[in-house]
C-alpha cells in the first residue's frame, strides 16, 4: 500500500425497503445493494462520481480489504492524485443486481421461501441495474453527479444512465462497450451458458445445498469469455508456442501449450469467486441491451443531455472501435457535446483495466476539461447602476473584488464596474457610476466551455467576465484566477 491508495476500506450495504420494479413487468423485494465510496462528498454534493462494473466485477473498485493481498479492480486510475482523485471527487461503486458479491441475486435468499432464490430469481436488464443504482445515489441525498464511468457492461450501465436519467448527471465516459448487443457477443455469452446448463451438477439452478457446484460449466464459460478479453497479439507476446512444464509435445490431451494452462487457471480461479446462475443473469441482461429507438440509435440518444468522452480501445475485438463511433454518431446527431479516444494497446479488451498511463490520462482530461459552470463563484456582488461610485468602492474593499456585475431590478446585466473604472470618475469629475461603468460588457455562458471563455479573456484582456442565462439574468462570475487554478 502507498500514498496513492485510498487504503483500508470496507464494504457497506443499503437495504431498500420498497419493491424494486423491473422490465419483466415482476417485482424484487428486500433488495440488498453492496456498495463502496472513497473521499468525501461535498457541502454541495456535486463532486460524486459513481463506477460502475464490468460483467463480473464488484464493488471493490479501489483500496484494500483487511488481509488481502491486492486491491480494488480499478485501483490503477482511483486514489490520491489518480486521475479519478479522491481527495477531489467523492467516489462510489456498487454490485450490479443479480451480482454475487453482496447485492442481491439468485443466490440470495428469497424472503418468500426462505431459500436461494436460483431460477426463481426474476430475469433482470441493464436497466434494472442503473435503476437499483439510482436508489443508491439518492440515498446519498445526491441530485446530480459529477460523472458516471465504466467499461464494457459498466459502459452499458452509463449508457443507460444517460438515455433513462439524462439531467442526473454531468458528464459521462462509456469505455470498450456498445450502445447494443450485437450478435456475435450474445453468440459467446450464449455459449457460455450453455456450458453451466451441460453441467449435471448445475441442478437446473438448484445447487446451492448440494456437495458439487457447477464449476466445470463455470469454469468453461469463463475460459470461453477471457478469450474475448484478450487480443491475438497479447496471446502470442505472453505465450507464443510455449510448452507448459514440458521440453516436448507429450502427443496426449494433457496439457501442452502455455496458453491452455492459462486459460484452465482462469476458470479454476473464478468459480471460487462467482456464482454459476449470477453468470447466467448478467450475461443476458448484456444479451438484451438495446438503446435503439424503433431501430435508430440517433432516436435512443435523443435526450441526452450529458458532456460525452467515448473510450474504445484499438486491439478490442469483442467490442470493437467502430461500435464506439457508432455512439458518437448518434450522440453528434443529436447535437450532444461529445467527444472520442482510443486507447492504443495489444492488450485487447482487457486494456481498461490495464493501460495506467492511458487511462490516467485520458480521465483526467475529460473530468478537468470543465465548462464555466463547473468552476464558477455563484455568490457574485452585484450593484445598481443607480448608486454611486463610493458604494461601487466600499463593496469592493469589503468584499475584495476588482469587479462587479451591474444589474438591473431583475437582475438582468446592464454593465460591470472595475477597479480600473474607479479611477475614471476623479478624471471625470463625477460620482455617479453609471458615467463609469462598462456597458458594452463581455459574458459567457453557465454552458460555454473553458478553454473558449479562457480564449475569449486572453484576447480581450479581460480578469473576470459575468456568467448569464439566456435571459442575461446573472448567474456567477468567472476569473483568471480560477482558470489558472484549474489548468494548473
Amino acid at each position: 500500500m502507498n500514498d496513492e491508495s485510498v487504503g483500508i476500506v470496507e464494504t457497506k450495504y443499503l437495504n431498500i425497503e420498497e419493491p424494486v420494479l423491473l422490465d419483466s413487468g415482476k417485482a424484487l423485494n428486500n433488495v440488498t445493494v453492496a456498495y463502496e465510496t472513497y473521499g468525501e462528498l461535498n457541502k454541495e454534493k456535486s463532486n460524486a462520481i459513481l463506477i460502475c462494473h464490468a460483467l463480473t466485477g464488484d464493488a471493490h473498485a479501489a483500496g484494500w480489504h483487511e488481509g488481502d493481498k491486492k486491491p480494488g479492480w480499478w485501483e490503477i486510475v482511483i486514489g490520491p492524485g489518480k486521475a479519478i482523485d479522491t481527495e477531489r471527487y467523492f467516489v462510489i461503486c456498487s454490485n450490479v443486481l443479480g451480482g454475487c458479491k453482496g447485492t442481491t441475486g439468485p443466490s440470495s435468499i428469497n424472503p418468500q421461501t426462505g431459500k436461494e432464490y436460483g431460477l426463481e430469481f426474476p430475469v433482470i436488464t441493464i436497466r434494472d441495474m442503473v435503476n437499483v443504482q439510482k436508489k443508491l445515489v439518492e440515498y446519498f441525498n445526491i441530485t446530480q453527479l459529477y460523472a458516471i464511468i465504466g467499461g464494457s457492461m459498466g459502459g452499458m450501465q452509463v449508457l443507460e444512465w444517460m438515455v433513462s436519467y439524462p439531467k442526473m448527471m454531468k458528464k459521462a465516459m462509456p469505455i470498450a462497450t456498445a450502445a447494443m448487443s450485437y450478435p456475435q457477443q450474445i453468440a459467446f455469452n450464449a455459449v457460455g451458458r450453455q456450458s453451466i446448463f451441460s453441467d449435471p451438477n448445475w441442478n437446473g439452478g438448484n445447487y446451492y445445498h448440494l456437495d458439487e457446484i457447477p464449476k466445470n460449466g463455470l469454469s468453461l464459460a469463463r475460459m470461453i469469455a477471457h478469450i474475448t478479453y484478450l487480443s491475438d497479439e497479447s496471446m502470442d507476446i505472453k505465450f507464443g508456442r510455449g510448452l507448459q512444464d514440458k521440453d516436448e509435445i507429450s502427443y496426449d490431451f494433457t496439457v501442452d501449450f502455455q496458453v491452455e494452462s492459462y486459460l484452465k487457471h482462469q476458470g479454476e480461479t473464478f468459480v471460487k469467486r462467482f456464482d454459476a446462475n449470477s453468470y447466467l443473469y448478467i450475461t443476458k441482461a448484456v444479451d438484451l441491451f438495446d438503446l435503439s429507438l424503433n431501430g435508430s440509435l440517433i432516436d435512443g440518444f435523443k435526450n441526452v443531455e450529458a458532456k460525452v468522452e467515448v473510450l474504445s480501445v484499438d486491439s478490442d475485438w469483442l467490442y470493437p472501435t467502430e461500435q464506439s463511433t457508432e455512439i458518437l454518431t448518434a450522440l453528434n446527431a443529436n447535437d450532444v457535446d461529445a467527444s472520442f479516444s482510443e486507447i492504443k494497446s495489444n492488450y485487447g479488451h482487457d486494456a481498461f483495466l490495464l493501460e495506467k498511463g492511458q487511462l490516467n490520462f485520458i480521465l483526467s482530461k475529460f473530468l478537468t476539461s470543465n465548462v464555466v459552470t463547473d468552476v464558477m463563484k455563484e455568490v457574485v456582488v452585484t450593484i445598481k447602476s443607480d448608486a454611486d461610485v463610493r458604494e461601487a468602492a466600499n463593496l469592493m474593499l469589503d468584499k475584495q473584488v476588482t469587479h462587479i456585475p451591474v444589474v438591473s431590478d431583475d437582475n438582468e446585466l446592464t454593465g460591470i464596474v472595475t477597479s480600473w473604472d474607479l479611477s475614471k470618475s476623479i478624471a471625470l469629475n463625477t460620482n455617479l457610476l453609471k458615467d463609469i461603468m462598462t456597458t458594452n460588457v463581455k459574458y459567457c455562458y453557465a454552458t460555454d466551455s473553458i478553454d473558449v471563455v479562457a480564449r475569449m479573456m486572453s484576447e480581450h484582456d479581460i480578469s473576470s467576465l459575468p456568467v448569464v442565462d439566456e435571459d442575461m439574468k446573472v448567474l456567477g462570475i468567472i476569473t483568471t484566477d480560477q482558470i489558472s487554478h484549474l489548468l494548473s
